[in-house]
């Protein structure tokens, strides 16, 4: 009889994330051998099923948030119905999502239902919540069977991960071909860019404008550049408004909003630098900086210990990684990239061939599959 997967997400597709973007992937990875369903919360108030990929998605109301927790009345009986009722063999539980840790750990206790904890990330911004639980986190850890880690960095980086070295397993995050492909009018918008900059260094940067992504450092950084560049920064967030403050007497950056899949590959193909200046562990891994080195781009980083940044963009082979912070420094690795086409197109192409190696769907799909297997 085909094995049961209870997969437990924070939210799940169409909610955009990019937890919600791997749990997504795990699923579809392994729907061709296992029975699954899906439980999270709702983006709003209502209990809602629904089907995605032709799984049934269980989705709990939520009725508010404390330090980005989603918490929901309903979400007790629900996990203990969908347990008791499809009677898993297997649940991927996505950390980190402390209220429902809660459940999951009652649920999962005296039985042989096997555990996989999914670590995507140490919680590192809510002081409070980290001392507070700290009891809970040894409580998972000790009950999962595996732990899946989505780069060797973190597990090094991580006090948690430390102590169940070997539960862990390396599964790194995966970008969807399908997702990437480019069509004529992505080219054409892609040329209208370079037109637009008439032989200007083109970079783009991508994320939602919050501290751990490090804008205000490229945005300092773009200042010491002259105006043979151009920085486009995507996407919004709570310091929008204070980023463009910061850039307001800079013409060389240009803030583009959210914009859809197309527009966003359109700048990709059109860049020649990829920025990441994310400055903490709270970017662990970087799928948009896989999608950029995918389209042959190198990459500037900052050095973040502990996470996975450095790890997806190898520091002179697949871009260039540079002191955390150090929006000088970061400066002066775009002025040398600008100015040395031959290693600008070496990193490029050898970015090209790690994603193709190692972080496509493929491998993410014989990986997951993989684990599974030696569970049983």
């Amino acid at each position: 009889m085909m094995k049961k997967i209870l997969h437990i997400s924070k939210y799940y597709y169409p909610f955009s994330g990019g937890t919600e973007q791997i749990a997504r992937d795990c699923v579809n990875a392994l729907k061709d051998e296992y029975e699954q369903k899906v439980i999270a919360f709702n983006d709003g108030k209502e209990d809602v099923n629904d089907y995605v990929d032709g799984i049934e998605v269980i989705r709990c109301g939520c009725f508010a948030k404390i330090s980005a927790q989603s918490l929901s009345i309903s979400y007790k009986k629900r996990l203990h119905n969908v347990i008791k009722t499809f009677k898993p063999d297997i649940v991927i539980f996505h950390y980190p999502n402390p209220f429902v840790a809660h459940f999951i750990l009652k649920e999962l206790k005296n039985n042989d239902i096997k555990f996989i904890l999914y670590w995507h990330l140490d919680i590192v911004r809510q002081k409070l919540l980290r001392v507070f639980f700290k009891s809970q986190n040894r409580k998972l850890l000790k009950r999962a069977d595996k732990v899946i880690a989505t780069s060797p960095n973190y597990i090094e980086g991580s006090e948690w991960l430390q102590l169940v070295k070997e539960k862990c397993v390396v599964v790194p995050n995966c970008i969807n071909e399908e997702r990437m492909k480019i069509n004529r009018k992505i080219q054409k918008r892609a040329e209208e860019v370079r037109c637009e900059n008439n032989g200007k260094t083109i970079c783009v940067a991508v994320g939602r404008h919050t501290e751990y992504k490090g804008f205000a450092y490229l945005i300092k950084a773009s200042k010491l550049l002259d105006d043979n560049f151009k920085i486009y920064i995507t996407g919004k967030g709570e310091l929008t408004s204070e980023l463009k403050r910061e850039a307001a007497d800079d013409s060389k950056v240009v803030f583009t909003g959210r914009i859809d899949d197309d527009e966003l590959k359109a700048y990709l193909v059109a860049c020649d630098i990829f920025c990441f200046p994310s400055i903490t562990k709270n970017e662990a891994f970087g799928v948009a900086l896989a999608e950029a080195m995918y389209y042959g781009k190198p990459s500037v980083t900052f050095n973040i210990p502990g996470s996975g940044v450095n790890y997806v963009c190898l520091d002179g082979d697949t871009g260039i990684e540079v002191e955390n912070r150090n929006y000088i420094q970061y400066a002066k690795t775009l002025i040398r990239l600008s100015e040395d086409k031959e290693l600008k197109e070496k990193y490029g192409k050898k970015a090209k061939q790690r994603v193709e190696e190692e972080f496509l769907f493929a491998t993410f799909k014989k990986n997951i599959n993989y684990l599974i297997e030696e569970l049983k």
